[in-house]
């Protein structure tokens, strides 16, 4: 008989719980028997709720991919975005942990966590299209801003800027560059 008040929404929970005191690697050092610890029970009472470790990966990356979405969907620009992408990690590292599609995004059972996905690159694809960049170059823009958003994300949460300069100002100047250069694009 599944312990009072466990059921899938609580197992996940407990699992967003662990990944957000994981810091960066919480959601890549999520086990089952640690939400099983938390949970109070022992690791095969979770399989009452969720799908495994590969299931609950998922179902943590859908909340993650989903709640990033929500703050995507009524960004106008590429630079909120960018910024609204490392305001995210900062705040919540594990989670934009999740968001990157590590271990979901060729896996088949997790088409749920591909369509949210989709739509946080639609939105990012809506920005960049909004600077002109022209339609056969858009999924190329789109990769770029991402991958250095991502690099610089990566190596802040990493602790690789020592220098004493501010790195908001690095970031706003990564940012800037990108819209500057995308912009040149326009047709």
């Amino acid at each position: 008989m599944p312990r009072a008040g466990l059921d899938h929404t609580a197992v996940v929970d407990l699992a967003l719980s662990v990944v957000d005191d994981g810091g960066a690697t919480g959601y890549a050092d999520l086990t089952l028997a640690t939400v099983a610890a938390r949970a109070g029970v022992a690791v095969p009472s979770l399989y009452k709720h969720v799908d495994g470790l590969p299931g609950l990966r998922r179902d943590v990356a859908l909340v993650c991919v989903r709640e990033f979405a929500a703050l995507t969907c009524d960004l106008d620009t590429v630079a909120e975005m960018g910024h609204a992408m490392r305001d995210y990690a900062l705040a919540a590292p594990g989670r934009y942990d999740a968001i990157q599609g590590t271990s979901w995004v060729h896996d088949p059972a997790a088409w749920e966590v591909q369509e949210a996905g989709a739509a946080v690159i639609a939105d990012l694809s809506r920005g960049v299209e909004a600077l002109g960049v022209p339609p056969e170059s858009c999924i190329h823009a789109v990769r770029a801003v991402r991958a250095a958003v991502h690099g610089f994300i990566v190596l802040e949460l990493g602790g690789g800027f020592g220098m004493p300069e501010d790195v908001d100002v690095s970031f706003a100047f990564l940012v800037d560059g990108l819209v500057d250069g995308l912009t040149r694009l326009r047709v």
